[in-house]
């Protein structure tokens, strides 16, 4: 299989190349970004792999003939999503040229902008740490902004074709995702709480990060919400053993005051929210901030640690600044 010493090696045949490089057993990722004009593209990729943890890299190899290949030479930010067993029709529609791959894909903005599929088995949403030109390849080292990931098997690829994985899930595996999600849904000035049954209010919450733009009510009834108004405005723990929580900020797209809400939901102005019966510090201080950073019509992201948390402030899109004028 080696070149004796002192010989030239035969010319590498590369497709009998490309059919051992099929022999590693990967995953399967569609990486996505955005377009100068913010027209989201994808395509899928099985050249991905883990770069550092500290600083939290990633990397993604993107053929210099891909359709996309422009739109990700040029974007500062993009994110990978790795699919789970059940998406071969993805990956396939994203491997094809077609010019409406996200027609029917839900899709959402997480942290930097580039499209996170809702329904994947894991994902990386990444600014662009740097590119290395590597042949017919650009290499593209993506710097982690944000992740998550689901208890879905993967979605397997060897000898140019899909594989099962069988993938029992560690005890305790995903313990430290058993996050709350909730939502600051805010309409005309005033926030949605939730009746917690015991004289407090909460936040509205979901067992998942909604993919559908509606948050469900009890009795059938769901909300609209704002699709490119949702975004990720808080992570933290609780000290009362609580799972702790992701919570999203959001829009609707209903004046509130034509919305029916069922017993135990109600609208309160942002000035006037009631602090005293939220009984979760934690709540009370997100609360507290939200409504200090919506008048200055600024915002930031928390995210909790031990030392103390970090607070990123950032720019805020023109419609967050359009409503909270009102």
């Amino acid at each position: 299989m080696f070149a004796p010493a002192g010989k030239t090696a035969n010319p590498i045949d590369p497709v009998a190349l490309r059919r051992a490089f099929g022999t590693f057993v990967t995953g399967v990722t569609i990486i996505t970004t955005r377009d100068a004009d913010g027209t989201p593209r994808g395509m899928t990729a099985n050249s991905f792999t883990s770069v550092s943890l500290e600083p939290p890299l990633l990397l993604v190899c993107v053929s210099k003939s891909a359709h996309s290949y422009g739109a990700f030479n040029s974007s500062d930010a993009f994110a990978v999503n790795l699919l789970h067993e059940a998406q071969t029709d993805l990956s396939n529609l994203f491997a094809s040229k077609a010019a409406n791959k996200f027609d029917t894909v839900h899709h959402d903005n997480v942290h930097t902008g580039a499209p996170v599929l809702a329904d994947c088995l894991t994902w990386f949403d990444c600014k662009v740490h740097s590119r290395v030109d590597a042949g017919d390849h650009v290499v593209l080292i993506g710097e982690v902004q944000a992740f998550g990931t689901s208890p879905s098997a993967p979605l397997g690829f060897c000898r140019g074709r899909y594989a099962s994985v069988k993938d029992p899930l560690p005890p305790g595996w995903l313990e430290s995702q058993g996050m709350i999600v909730g939502y600051l849904i805010d309409s005309d000035g005033r926030l949605l709480l939730r009746s917690d049954g015991e004289g407090g209010w909460v936040l509205p919450c979901a067992k998942r990060r909604i993919t559908d733009s509606e948050l469900k009510l009890d009795g059938g009834n769901a909300l609209t919400l704002v699709p490119d108004d949702t975004f990720l405005y808080s992570v933290f723990d609780v000290t009362d053993g609580d799972p702790g929580y992701l919570i999203y900020r959001a829009r609707l797209a209903q004046d509130s005051a034509a919305v029916a809400l069922p017993p135990g939901l109600r609208f309160f102005p942002v000035d006037q929210l009631p602090y005293d019966e939220i009984p979760t510090r934690e709540i009370r201080s997100m609360l507290r901030r939200y409504a200090r950073e919506r008048a200055s019509k600024r915002f930031g992201i928390y995210v909790d640690s031990n030392d103390g948390g970090r607070l990123a402030m950032v720019g805020d899109a023109q419609p967050w600044a359009n409503f909270a004028q009102s």
